[in-house]
């Protein structure tokens, strides 16, 4: 019985329409007014006890880096909490701890290790000069800066199936019990499969985090839980969680009717 409730449990992967990027945005700020303050101080702890730990010299990086997709699954445990009408609690922050933890590491090594190639990448790209400036927070010329275009850029289209890989793999690996590889894979897949909305999807945010920032800001204290609750809502749609309704048989016509 142990072994069958940890067995992986694959979703199926389907496209959705364009239109639905919306209705994540949607959904997801009705998922957030369930309880907003207490989403609020999960993101508050979070952040907490990541920036910190991003702050040691040397390790601080990798650290932070291995231990974000657990807090991400943590989030989304307590996302499904709210879907589900139960209530939230900060021990829902730590979840990921108790699912699947060595896989969520091991999907954050390799967002780290991707980062870490596509950085040796434009490094190795720029002219001695230029680095040497770079490293020295001085500022470089405009030939320097048309330089560095072509190698930020290659490095930005590189970032994108990085990103796309791992957008749902900590939810993926955690609430699925999936390995990190299959979880990675399959994360890709459904961002491929559906970047159309993916692509309106982040438009819509890029619009809310602009105004988000204009008072002070502030509007971020709503914008980042929203985020949240969003993708938890897109990956319930894109992986089709919730079935769809079994339709009701037929009525047989009495006799003689």
């Amino acid at each position: 019985m142990a072994h069958e409730l940890n067995k992986p449990q694959v979703p199926e992967v389907r496209q959705v329409p364009a239109k639905n990027a919306w209705m994540w945005t949607v959904k997801g700020f009705e998922l957030f007014r369930e309880n907003p303050a207490m989403l609020i101080i999960l993101l508050l702890i979070y952040l907490a006890i990541i920036i910190p730990i991003s702050l040691v010299p040397l390790v601080g990086s990798i650290l932070s880096a291995l231990i974000a997709p657990i807090f991400s699954a943590g989030l989304m445990w307590g996302c499904q909490a709210l879907y589900k009408k139960q209530d939230l609690e900060i021990n829902h922050l730590f979840d990921g701890f108790k699912h699947n933890v060595s896989q969520l590491i091991a999907i954050g090594g390799f967002y780290m290790l991707s980062l870490l190639i596509i950085a040796i990448f434009v490094v190795m790209s720029l002219d001695k000069p230029t680095v040497e400036m770079l490293m020295k927070g001085r500022t470089v010329t405009s030939e320097q800066a048309n330089a560095m275009l072509l190698p930020i850029l290659t490095a930005m289209f590189l970032l994108v199936p990085v990103l796309m890989a791992y957008w749902y793999a900590p939810v993926l690996a955690s609430l699925h019990n999936l390995s990190a590889i299959n979880a990675m894979k399959l994360s890709f897949k459904a961002c491929v499969k559906n970047f159309i909305p993916f692509f309106l999807y982040s438009l819509i945010f890029m619009v809310l985090v602009s105004l988000a920032l204009i008072p002070a800001g502030l509007g971020l204290i709503v914008v980042m839980p929203l985020l949240m609750t969003s993708l938890y809502i897109s990956y319930r749609d894109i992986f089709n969680i919730d079935p769809a309704p079994v339709p009701e048989p037929a009525s047989t016509p009495a006799i003689g009717d």
